[in-house]
């Protein structure tokens, strides 16, 4: 007899996602993944004219909305055989890197940081020790006994009030949250300081991307702001930059870090086996050699044989998709065909709107862990030093990165990096300008026909578009995204998907109140969402829940 728990909605996610697993002995025994929203993007563009792309595809999101862009102006670029002059490249390198330091910060804060920070017990707190804890913990400018006394007594008007907004339906005092209330108390006051910086961080791409959401200054063969590349303009991004690297460097990083300690067994806990990184953020011309962010496929945890990924080995099935057809297809020869009418869901056929992408047959996780561990891998300096520097402040083994803690780390490792790296950049491009170099636009011509593809890697993974051209209009148009990677369903040979794999064996001490699950979840920051079924084989009694 099975007993069926529904947690609906799953909020701090963006779009619908329904996750089902069964629950044996207290651990996770079975997992599907879902996601319960269709939009055809891919259908609406053919016989358009490739340049249309961009903009339809950047809409797909409104939160990691320049990702889509780039990728569909890199696949057009990539179709009519144009290069980009080094001032776009790096100016397209500034908006990405403004992109992630922006998703990183909220992710954690926003969307994660609560499944392991319990903000009611942070009443408990001594504000005294709180700012003696934050002292050693972060170099944050901000804090001192009456700052979190003054943030104490906020959340106390907040709870007092009985209507909690944000932090309603949550898991609070759930046994599974195991931080002293100072660090709650500490962990709350910096989520409400990132709440301001994240506006902050979002005018950078306002600064030379006209606007967020959905920029307009790209454009196929470069830029379009070269009006924008004045002193003042460059020195408003610098200082935005810099507010959020200090932010990133004294408070984001060090929070995990001393969150960590309180959770080292979820150093086993989520992990999966393969990993792929298509790499981005370009240094020069040569490409993917420049990449700051390297290209590799990682199989079995086999960090030594890290190797270049090939986007040929690319291929979608929709065996449990509701699709029609039951053919694994490269992309630039997909189709999306829907299943007329409402789709049946049944874990046993066909459960989800998402595709199952595989890289050489086999599923592969990516995102920030994925990224980091390509670049561990190969040795980058950048990131090498953090992760190794990480790992000996929490006293862990490299095995500890393949894990929801280490997935959840490698967000914080990896924005340091690309924000540190994005200064340079900026001082090239005030280098190019001195010289009278303000080229950002290499002009070209439409051919009758053409194939190409636009690679990226985004806050939240690898990110691949393809565009067919024929008689200058699109033929076909695929694309293929972190979350379809991630949050897949099986494939033909009945292999899971990464967020299916990374479920089993995860320790549910309450069906009822499924927090370790979330906390999984979450550590992929899904770009879909809504409900989460726990089945325990050994009853069919149904709770309706909600939570945060």
């Amino acid at each position: 007899m099975g007993k069926r728990i529904i947690i609906d909605p799953i909020t701090r996610i963006e779009g619908h996602l329904r996750i089902e697993v069964e629950v044996e002995g207290g651990k996770v025994k079975n997992a599907w993944s879902s996601a319960q929203m269709f939009r055809g993007i891919e259908i609406i563009l053919k016989g358009r004219d490739p340049r249309d792309a961009p903009l339809f595809t950047q809409r797909s999101c409104g939160v990691c909305t320049y990702t889509h862009y780039l990728a569909s102006i890199r696949a057009v670029e990539d179709a009519v055989g144009v290069k980009i002059p080094d001032n776009a490249r790096i100016i397209r390198n500034l908006l990405h890197g403004a992109q992630f330091q922006h998703d990183h910060i909220v992710h954690f804060y926003g969307l994660s940081a609560l499944d392991w920070v319990d903000v009611v017990n942070a009443l408990k707190a001594d504000p005294k020790k709180t700012a003696a804890l934050a002292d050693n913990a972060s170099n944050d400018p901000k804090g001192g006994a009456a700052y979190f006394r003054e943030v104490q007594q906020r959340i106390k008007t907040f709870v007092d009030s009985g209507q909690l907004g944000p932090f309603a339906n949550a898991y609070w005092g759930h046994p599974a949250y195991r931080l002293p209330p100072e660090a709650n108390l500490m962990a709350t006051a910096h989520y409400i300081e990132a709440l301001r910086l994240q506006a902050k961080t979002a005018r950078m791409h306002a600064v030379f991307g006209a606007k967020n959401p959905h920029l307009q200054s790209l454009a196929v063969g470069g830029v379009t702001c070269v009006a924008d590349l004045t002193p003042d303009r460059i020195a408003e991004f610098l200082f935005l930059w810099k507010e959020t690297q200090d932010f990133v460097k004294n408070v984001y990083l060090p929070d995990i870090l001393a969150v960590a300690p309180f959770y080292k067994d979820w150093g086993t806990i989520g992990g999966t086996t393969n990993f792929l990184a298509w790499g981005d953020l370009p240094e020069s011309a040569k490409e993917p050699d420049s990449f700051f962010l390297p290209r590799g496929v990682i199989m079995n945890r086999d960090l030594k044989g890290v190797k270049m990924a090939d986007p040929d080995k690319v291929t979608e099935h929709v065996t449990r998709s509701w699709y029609k057809g039951n053919d694994a297809r490269h992309p630039y020869n997909g189709e999306t065909n829907p299943i007329e009418g409402d789709p049946k869901y049944d874990t046993a056929d066909k459960y989800s709107w998402i595709k199952a992408p595989r890289y050489d047959n086999q599923a592969c996780e990516v995102g920030p862990l994925a990224r980091t561990l390509v670049a561990y891998g190969y040795g980058k300096k950048e990131i090498a030093e953090l992760v190794n520097g990480a790992l000996q402040k929490l006293s862990l083994p490299a095995s500890a990165l393949f894990s929801t803690l280490g997935r959840t780390a490698a967000r914080a490792i990896e924005t340091v990096a690309i924000g540190d790296a994005m200064e340079p950049w900026i001082m090239e491009l005030v280098g190019n300008l001195k010289k009278g170099n303000d080229k950002t636009y290499t002009s070209w011509t439409m051919p009758k026909t053409g194939k190409g593809c636009g690679l990226n890697d985004v806050a939240r993974g690898s990110l691949g578009h393809w565009v067919e051209i024929e008689d200058g209009k699109i033929k076909n148009y695929q694309y293929v995204v972190p979350s379809t990677w991630n949050l897949g369903p099986r494939c033909k040979a009945g292999k899971l998907g990464p967020v299916e794999e990374s479920l089993i064996g995860t320790p549910v001490a309450d069906p009822k109140n499924p927090l370790e699950i979330i906390r999984t979840v979450h550590s992929f920051d899904p770009c879909i969402a809504c409900a989460v079924h726990v089945i325990d084989p050994h009853s069919n009694e149904v709770y309706k829940v909600r939570v945060l």
